[in-house]
């Protein structure tokens, strides 16, 4: 069970001009952030890693003790135990539009793992082939959902899509395996697969009955992790001055390297209808990851547009934003790991205002 080992000036006063020198370590322009402590299950650790339109997010929690991890659904400031579905752990992946919830969750006696939907306040197994495990990975707003089977007897998992009650076999791209991670309102799949041979994995979308091979950034690997409603996706891939990954943005049959944050790597994980990407990126010094959001061509660190270090913040991995612009992950958190939840302040102008402002009277109160 890998996925159960998860386990990161002040102004005084003074001058005039050094309040406005502090003030304008962020531009003008740059999008500013509140952030939001999710909090946990009772235990000492969350990550958050789905929201939609309305700000109801999901994620995983360790429950009093640590004892394991379950699922959650946070909405109205208050986090929700998913359950299970009677074994010890379970893990939510994403939530559509209306609320419904996927992701997978062991059976009693942890003997399968089973891809769930989370609705009306319960938990139901969608139903696989007996002996088989399956893990769902994304639901959009018709309720389809993506994900992977892995059939009895065998360890070659398969990327599936779930729609009107019955699941798909997606094939592969000529490997023994694939794997489904997102899905969009036109039902268009993405993940990734082993090509012929299993000699290399690839990013794949599936729209129409077929796969499509995204190929690389001139490596041997790529992975796709969403796909927005316009088809745009993003992941990860091998560039081809090594193995480390880069996250990219694919559109218009082109895979568009994002860069990173000075750092050996990056990987996308989410995206919005308005092309805006998060993911994270490695970094210099001792942090090692920074969360970031790529628009309008640049890659910027979250942790300077939400001033995450007087905080206490390392914000260390963005997972998804929702149309509003909300971005959802986790970092470290006076030491702990936590979800986070990053909302945009309203109005750049008002908020350097405020910033500034705050410290100006400061600087100059007798």
């Amino acid at each position: 069970m890998p996925r159960l080992s998860l386990s990161r000036a002040v102004l005084k006063r003074g001058c005039f001009a050094s309040a406005l020198s502090l003030a304008c370590l962020v531009p003008v322009h740059a999008q500013q952030y509140r952030i939001t402590e999710l909090g946990t299950l009772g235990g000492s650790f969350s990550i958050a890693v789905a929201i939609n339109s309305k700000g109801e997010i999901v994620g995983n929690s360790s429950v009093p003790g640590d004892a394991s991890i379950h699922g959650y659904l946070y909405r109205n400031e208050k986090m929700r135990d998913l359950g299970t579905l009677g074994g010890t752990a379970s893990f939510a992946d994403a939530i559509s539009e209306d609320g419904r919830v996927v992701g997978s969750a062991y059976t009693k006696g942890n003997l399968s793992l089973r891809t769930f939907v989370f609705s009306d306040g319960a938990m139901l197994d969608v139903g696989t082939p007996a002996g088989s495990s399956s893990d769902g990975q994304a639901i959009n707003s018709q309720g389809e959902v993506a994900g992977e089977i892995e059939p009895a007897g065998t360890a070659a998992p398969r990327a599936y899509l779930l729609s009107g009650g019955s699941m798909t076999d997606l094939g592969t791209l000529g490997g023994t395996r694939s794997y489904g991670t997102g899905i969009n309102s036109r039902g268009q799949v993405v993940g990734y697969g082993y090509t012929g041979g299993d000699a290399a994995v690839h990013a794949f979308a599936f729209s129409n009955g077929q796969m499509t091979d995204l190929g690389t950034l001139g490596g041997a690997k790529s992975y796709a992790h969403r796909v927005n409603g316009s088809g745009q996706v993003v992941g990860a891939a091998e560039t081809a001055s090594g193995p480390s990954l880069h996250a990219f943005l694919y559109e218009d049959g082109r895979m568009i390297d994002l860069g990173t944050l000075d750092g050996p790597g990056s990987v996308a994980y989410g995206i919005n209808d308005q092309a805006q990407v998060v993911g994270m990126s490695q970094v210099p010094g001792p942090d090692n990851a920074h969360a970031f959001i790529y628009r309008r061509g640049e890659l910027e660190d979250l942790n300077e547009l939400a001033r995450a270090a007087a905080e206490g913040w390392v914000l260390s991995c963005a997972r998804a934003i929702n149309d509003s612009g909300q971005i959802v992950g986790f970092g470290t958190y006076r030491g702990q790991t936590r979800a986070f939840l990053l909302t945009p302040l309203l109005s750049n102008q008002s908020a350097g205002a405020r910033f500034l402002g705050s410290h100006i009277a400061e600087a100059v109160t007798p």
